[in-house]
């Protein structure tokens, strides 16, 4: 095959071995030289740090001395390089990580891990393509690949500092683009999640470092000129054959919609290996609870739940039906039915294609019923899917449509880092977004056709809660955005 020969060819054999001698000397030279590189690779892994929470399965492809892989705090980590001289330093530094030395090219490990890390290698190699195709061998379904790589305007800069001993020499790269590594990174069977922009400034000094590295880096025009580029990536996904399917909660919170709770059990269709109701009745005025009663000795071929909110708010409501579902999917439907229980299927068949892994509601693609938004409450909403696009590096074009759709394990990994952002979202959508968006899930808008509703009033005040959305929206700009 031309892939063979162009691995064991000899032009292959010389760039190889020339970058494992180059490599080899760089680590002894590091032993008492000191350049500019020191900041450059703290932020990378300040930026890692946040992409990988701590206690995963970490491999890092060209670890070089094992630094970067060591601030991530694995509970497994394994640090792959081919100069025995950076490794011989990254065993005496850190006695707790496994190192193997090998050509990332012909790579062959058996283990899965969480998080397989490339940084600043991809332009180092001879054969990107085929280490990509390696390392989808190191990934289980939900594993997440982490590349940066410098990009090509800093190419003059990056040489005049390595001229004059000021930065760690390197031989003639590839210079890839976002657009080349994403392709490649395609043609392995990787799906690029998001990429974004890091480091303006890469010098210590703290006040502009900080201004320029946290904040003006994330700003058009300026982000054109950063000196790193980023990029998330998953495995392609594709359903598996001969899996049971999995099982389906519905979690409906309902606050006075007596009117409605008939049409939610005779609407809500069965799914998956079978599907449960999980009503959360929050303070009702009306007679909601005894309705949600009645209708389960109506529809006893149902499961279903009833369930009484001790708390206040709707993401309140929300997360103690979470608790206390027993499916492997997890599905929010609003009890206003304004979302069609009819749709849930679709949402249901994009979690489990593997298409995407939080399968958000949109209501502003289809005209809407007469009354179905209100008119400030639709510029808000197309202020705040702006606002979080941004935020997130995600599309996304409804922030407040109730339904939403994910695996419980995943949600289950949200809740456990929620202290991150706090626990102050009524709504409990910036919540659950924030933190698949944390999570690096892929996220996939399913348009719906938004209904008037038929029974009540919504629950929802316009100009109250939409300054207490703001509020969220810039505590989040400083957790996500600004780090």
């Amino acid at each position: 095959m031309l892939e063979d020969y162009t691995r064991n060819g000899s032009a292959a054999a010389d760039y190889r071995r020339s970058r494992k001698n180059h490599w080899d000397r760089v680590a002894e030279r590091m032993d008492v030289w000191k350049g500019w590189g020191g900041y450059y690779h703290r932020r990378i892994e300040k930026v890692l740090q946040f992409l990988v929470p701590p206690g995963q399965r970490v491999v890092e492809i060209g670890c070089a001395q094992g630094d970067l892989l060591a601030s991530v705090r694995p509970s497994f980590g394994v640090g792959v390089d081919f100069s025995g001289e950076m490794l011989k330093r990254a065993k005496k530094k850190y006695p707790h990580i496994h190192f193997i030395l090998a050509d990332a090219h012909d790579l062959s490990l058996s283990e899965k891990f969480d998080f397989i890390i490339l940084s600043d290698v991809v332009n180092d190699l001879w054969d990107v393509q085929t280490v990509f195709r390696r390392i989808s061998n190191l990934a289980a379904p939900r594993s997440r690949i982490i590349i940066n790589s410098y990009s090509r305007l800093w190419e003059l800069p990056l040489w005049i500092v390595k001229k004059l001993g000021l930065g760690r020499p390197t031989l003639f790269q590839n210079w890839l683009t976002v657009d080349d590594i994403g392709g490649l990174l395609n043609l392995a069977d990787f799906e690029v999640i998001k990429h974004w922009e890091e480091i303006l400034w890469p010098l210590p000094t703290p006040l502009a470092a900080t201004f320029f590295n946290s904040i003006v880096v994330r700003i058009w025009p300026f982000k054109i000129f950063a000196l790193t580029h980023f990029m998330v990536a998953r495995p392609r996904m594709n359903r598996a054959k001969g899996v049971a399917e999995p099982r389906v909660s519905v979690i409906v919170p309902v606050r006075n919609e007596a009117g409605n709770i008939p049409a939610i059990f005779e609407r809500v269709p069965e799914m998956g290996g079978g599907t449960e109701l999980v009503f959360v009745e929050g303070h009702s005025t009306d007679d909601t609870h005894h309705a949600v009663e009645n209708a389960m000795a109506r529809y006893p071929h149902r499961r279903c739940t009833l369930l009484r909110q001790s708390g206040v708010g709707k993401g309140d409501a929300v997360r103690t039906g979470f608790a206390h579902a027993s499916g492997d999917i997890l599905m929010i439907l609003d009890g206003d039915l304004t979302v069609p229980p009819e749709d849930l299927p679709r949402f249901y068949e994009a979690l489990v294609s593997g298409k995407g892994e939080f399968i958000n509601g949109v209501r502003l693609v289809y005209p809407m019923e007469r009354e179905a938004m209100r008119y400030f409450n639709l510029v808000g909403n197309k202020f705040f899917s702006l606002a979080f696009t941004w935020l997130l590096g995600q599309p996304i074009k409804d922030t407040l449509c109730g339904t939403k759709v994910f695996w419980k394990s995943d949600y289950e990994r949200i809740a456990a880092s929620r202290a991150y952002f706090g626990d102050f979202d009524p709504f409990g959508d910036f919540d659950l977004l924030f933190g698949a968006a944390r999570l690096n899930l892929k996220i996939i808008e399913m348009p719906i056709r938004y209904r008037e509703r038929v029974y009540g009033r919504t629950n929802i005040s316009r100009w109250r809660h939409g300054w207490l959305l703001l509020k969220m929206v810039l505590f989040a700009v400083r957790r996500i955005k600004f780090v």
